[in-house]
């Protein structure tokens, strides 16, 4: 963990994937909205382990090195821990299936509206907690 720039170049990346979870919105993109939401989750938490001094893994969901390094987290992120995690939980099953869909689902027949909304709203309640600590 020597690049100390890391952590915060993962938020503002994270940024952009939010403004562009806005027009994905817009066009009812509904599968890559929750695809690009899991993704902006990944950047934010590992940008928050990194900050923490905690090291950051090769895996698309952190939420169980969260869990067990709480106590090293900022005192603003402990209270949330558990529903971060959840949400990191949640969105990494569904990771591959948004983006490539499978023989019996077709991501853009799949997934809905609320879905989408669901997975925005978490992503941008994510983005805050981790924008303020990183």
């Amino acid at each position: 963990m020597k690049n100390k720039t890391l952590a915060a170049d993962y938020i503002l990346r994270a940024g952009h994937r939010l403004a562009a979870l806005e027009v994905l919105m817009q066009r009812r993109g509904y599968a890559d909205v929750v695809r690009e939401s899991q993704e902006l989750i990944e950047l934010c938490l590992k940008g928050l382990l990194r900050v923490s001094g905690i090291e950051v893994p090769r895996i698309h969901d952190v939420s169980d090195i969260l869990l067990k390094s709480e106590n090293l987290l900022p005192a603003s992120i402990k209270p949330h821990v558990k529903k971060i995690a959840k949400i990191s939980r949640h969105l990494r099953r569904d990771r591959e299936l948004s983006f490539y869909g499978s023989e019996d689902l077709t991501p853009s027949e799949f997934y809905k509206e609320e879905d989408a909304k669901s997975a925005l709203e978490d992503a941008g309640w994510i983005y805050s907690l981790c924008k303020e600590v990183v």
